[in-house]
This record gives structure tokens, sequence and C-alpha cells, in this order.
């Protein structure tokens, strides 16, 4: 009988309780605006704001309604203009080019590499190229660049840089954590991220006009001195009357549920680890599949696994995601056609017209990723694993009969 998987790729594990008791204490008093407190109380935002910045290691924290939210505040708060070049990853999600676009910015796109890093020596061409003097440097699905490199060059070129960090919150570099290597390092809590609260952003920094900046661009009023983790209201009184407002706040209600789950990061990163290794083990020797290597720098949240079938033909991958999909196990493919749910790639977002990258299409081709929620048991990888490497057997054998058997497989 042909083994199939019953399980979710999308089912996450339940809010703690203490989060659950937060929540409900704030919908009893219903004061979900992070400006409406009573006297003596401390807005549930403002005490995340200064949990996570504790936990990064970071002086100043901002909290907003969404990851894409903090990438067009730390973009606006950087004074990119319209029509200004910024860099960032060719392989990466839409909301990071959609934060540029929403600024009035142009992307310009970087090529990945095999390992699904950013490109140093393409960054730095295109740097030189654009004059661009941003990059928004996207850690896509956890996997970070020598961080180290990537500074130093970036400096030289004059390049500030923002880490957008949906992927990598937990993660370190060299025992630093993700996000705390440029001028701003951005975060989410959207519901398949490493904290969850539906959807919800996180801005870090050490720099005091940034972080002024960022706290009036996302709606503060003239009520800033109500942060915690904030620079004091002299920085404020310098810029009060130039930034405007431009509501992305978060509320109280997400603040409340996302507090208990800081203290749960490092576990979720171990947990995380194991069902990616579990992967790692089980495909090790499935035929035409090439596996990420991690650096021994990086201590990776592995949220996502990530895999190259390189040299495959079109039909061949599409053939193998259906195989995969029938079996119960979903794949999502970043060099289809035409982009399907969440996944798309730098080509499908015409609004920036971006240039042709052979590079990054020859990897994209034959890249797969699938979640690994925390709800998986090591079983369940092995389970997944086994089925992947069948289902990589059988395209493989298929591809050996030639056009006979691809047909009758069609």
């Amino acid at each position: 009988m042909t083994e199939r998987f019953t399980g979710s790729f999308t089912q996450q594990e339940p809010i703690p309780e203490a989060g659950i008791d937060a929540a409900m204490a704030v919908l009893r008093h219903g004061r979900l605006h992070r400006y409406n407190t009573v006297a003596g109380e401390v807005a549930e935002t403002a005490l995340l704001e200064e949990e996570f910045a504790a936990y990064v290691g970071a002086r100043y924290c901002l909290a907003l309604a969404s990851g894409g939210a903090a990438m067009a505040c730390a973009l606006r708060a950087l004074q990119v203009r319209p029509g200004e070049p910024v860099l960032s990853n060719a392989f990466t999600l839409a909301p990071v080019p959609g934060a540029i676009a929403s600024i009035g910015a142009k992307p310009v796109f970087v090529d990945v590499t095999e390992d699904l890093t950013i490109d140093l020596a393409h960054l730095e061409a295109q740097a030189k190229a654009s004059g661009a003097r941003v990059l928004l440097l996207s850690h896509m699905r956890g996997h970070v660049c020598d961080m180290d490199a990537l500074m130093a060059l970036c400096d030289r070129l004059g390049v500030r840089v923002i880490e957008d960090c949906a992927h990598t919150m937990g993660a370190k570099w060299k025992g630093v954590p993700s996000g705390r290597h440029g001028a701003i390092g951005c975060y989410s809590t959207q519901t398949y991220k490493h904290m969850n609260s539906g959807e919800g952003g996180l801005l870090v920094t050490d720099d005091a006009e940034l972080a002024a900046r960022a706290v009036l661009l996302s709606g503060s009023y003239m009520l800033f001195a109500r942060h915690r983790a904030a620079p004091p209201p002299e920085v404020f009184e310098r810029l009060k009357l130039e930034v405007p407002n431009v509501s992305s706040r978060m509320d109280n209600l997400r603040a409340a549920i996302l507090r208990p789950q800081i203290a749960m990061l490092d576990d979720r990163r171990a947990r995380w680890r194991a069902l990616y290794q579990g992967m790692e083990a089980g495909l090790a020797g499935a035929p035409g599949v090439r596996l990420i290597p991690r650096p021994q720098h990086e201590d990776y949240v592995g949220s996502s696994f990530q895999f190259l079938l390189p040299g495959w033909e079109a039909a061949r991958v599409a053939r193998f995601v259906a195989g995969a999909a029938a079996r119960g196990v979903e794949l999502k493919w970043f060099g289809a056609a035409d982009p399907q749910g969440f996944t798309s790639r730098y080509a499908h977002w015409q609004y920036a017209s971006p240039e042709v990258l052979p590079q990054t299409d020859r990897v994209l081709a034959g890249l797969i990723d699938m979640r690994l929620p925390l709800t998986f048991s090591e079983g369940d990888v092995a389970q997944i694993s086994r089925i992947l490497t069948e289902e990589a057997a059988i395209a493989a054998r298929a591809e050996a009969l030639g056009p006979v058997a691809n047909v009758a497989a069609d």
C-alpha cells in the first residue's frame, strides 16, 4: 500500500494559556488601543516592546501591525524617497519588494546563491550600478548569509542595512541575534512565524533618531512619552513636526498574546532544529536531491525546509510536486510559471520592472520549499522524508525511461 501523510502543514500550536488569559483581560477592560490606558497602567504593547528589546539586546523596539509595516516604517525612517533605488534579494517573498514599492521606491534585485543566501559579488555590482544607499536584506526562509562579510561590504559601500527577520526571529550569527547587525531589524508575528498573533510586526534599532522617527511614523500622535523602549522626549521634540503619521500601530490585544511567547523562542528554536535535522537525515540519500548546507556560525530556526532539484526539467519537477501532494505532502515550488498561494518570485513582480537574473532563475527553477510546523513530530518528518524519497525515485525512473514514460505519467 502506498504510504500517505495525513497531517496538516498549516496547523499551529495553540496560544499559550498565559497569552489567552492576558488577551481575555484586555477584552474585558476594552482598552485595545495602545494609548488608551488608565492612571498607573502600562500598555501591553509598551511592555511587549520593552521585553522583546531585552530578548534581542536592542536599545529600542516598536510594535507594528505587520512585518510588512515594519519594513515600510524602517525604509521611511531611513528617509528613502520616492523613485530611490533600494537593494533587496531576488529570492524573497512579495511583502519585501512590496514594502519598497509602498513608499514609491524602486526594488533593485540581487542574485541568490545555491546556498539560498544573497550573492555578495552581485550585491556589490548592483549597489555600484544603481547608487542605492539602502539594502533591505531578507533572511529568506531562515538562511543567514555571512553577516560579517555582508556588513563589511555594505560599510565600505556606504549602504545602510535593514534586516528582514520574518524567518529568523531567535536565530543568531556567531552569537549575535538576527536583526542586530544592520541599522534596523524587522520581524513578523504572522501566524506562520515564530511568535503567533495572527498578524503583527516588530522593529528594533540602537539608533535614537531612527527609533524616534519610527515611533512617530507608526502614529504616536504626541503620546510618544508612553513608550518605554524608546528614546527620551528630547529626541522626539526635534522631529515631531517633521515626520508624518502613517498609522501602523500594534494593538494591546495582539501584544498580550505575544508577550508570553518571547520566553518560548529558544525552546521553539531547539524543537524546530530537531524537525529540520530529521528532514535532512531522511532526504540524505534521495535521488537527484541537493540539501542546503548550514554554516557552522549560523544558529538557525528551521521552521521551514528547502532542497534543490538541480538540472530537473520543469515537467519533471511539476510531476514530483503533484505526486507528493497526492500523498498528502504539501510542497511549494519557486520555479513554477505562475505564482501560487504565498509563493511567488521576482519575475512575477512586474510593478518593479525586474531585470532578468539567469543565476537566480537557475536556482529557483529547482527550489522546493516546505513548512515544518511545531505540531509535527519527529515521526511525521520521517514519514514525509520517506514519501519524498520515493517520489524522487519515481521521477528518476521516469526520466531514465524517457519520453514514453513521461507521456504515460501525464
